[in-house]
C-alpha cells in the first residue's frame, strides 16, 4: 500500500478575519493557496466550493483567546515536498509575518500523519493528532517536521530530523 502525507495547522486570529489588522494575510490566502495547488507534490487541500477554508468549523474548543480559529489541512506526496512549498519564497514571508495575524501558540499547532494513498483526512481526524501531539509529542501517529516518521512499513522506524533550512527564523 502506499501513503501520502497529511498535514493540518491551526491559528488563533488575533481579530476576526474582516479586521483591517488581517488584510494583508486575507489578501495572501489565494495567491498562496493556488502556489500550494501548482507545488510539486501537492494531492488535496481542504476548503469549500469557493476554494476558502477560512470558513470550516473545526478545532473550536481550540480557540483560547483568540478571535476564532482557522484551520489548514492539506495531503501532499512527502514530507520533503510538504517542507519545500512551507519554506519556499512567497509562503515562507507570509509566514514570517504570522505574528502580526496569530496569538502565539506554545503547544502543537500543526501535526502530520500518513493516510493511504487518495484517502482524504476529516477535521475530526486532524484534531485527534493534534491532541495526541500535545499529550505525547512526536510519535508515528502524529508528528512534526522537526521529528518525522517514515510512512508505514517504510524504513527506518524512527524519526530522522529535518535540514536546518526547514526552520524558519521569524
Amino acid at each position: 500500500m502506499s501513503y501520502q502525507l497529511a498535514q493540518v495547522n491551526v491559528a488563533r486570529l488575533a481579530a476576526p478575519l474582516d479586521d483591517p489588522r488581517l488584510r494583508d494575510f486575507v489578501a495572501a490566502l489565494a495567491p498562496v493557496n493556488a502556489l500550494a495547488d501548482a507545488a510539486p507534490g501537492f494531492c488535496w487541500r481542504l476548503q469549500t466550493e469557493d476554494g476558502n477554508a477560512t470558513g470550516i468549523e473545526a478545532f473550536t474548543w481550540d480557540r483560547g483567546e483568540g478571535a476564532g480559529v482557522i484551520v489548514n489541512m492539506s495531503v501532499w506526496s512527502s514530507v520533503e515536498d510538504l517542507a519545500a512549498f512551507v519554506f519556499s519564497g512567497d509562503h515562507r514571508a507570509v509566514l514570517r509575518r504570522r505574528r502580526e495575524w496569530f496569538l502565539p501558540m506554545t503547544e502543537a499547532f500543526t501535526a502530520l500523519w500518513w493516510v493511504p494513498a487518495g484517502r482524504r483526512p476529516t477535521t475530526g481526524e486532524a484534531e485527534e493528532r493534534v491532541r495526541h501531539l500535545r499529550a505525547h509529542g512526536p510519535t508515528a501517529f502524529a508528528f512534526t517536521l522537526r521529528a518525522a516518521f517514515p510512512a508505514p512499513g517504510a524504513v527506518p522506524s524512527v524519526p530522522r530530523g529535518a535540514p536546518e533550512e526547514w526552520f524558519c527564523p521569524a
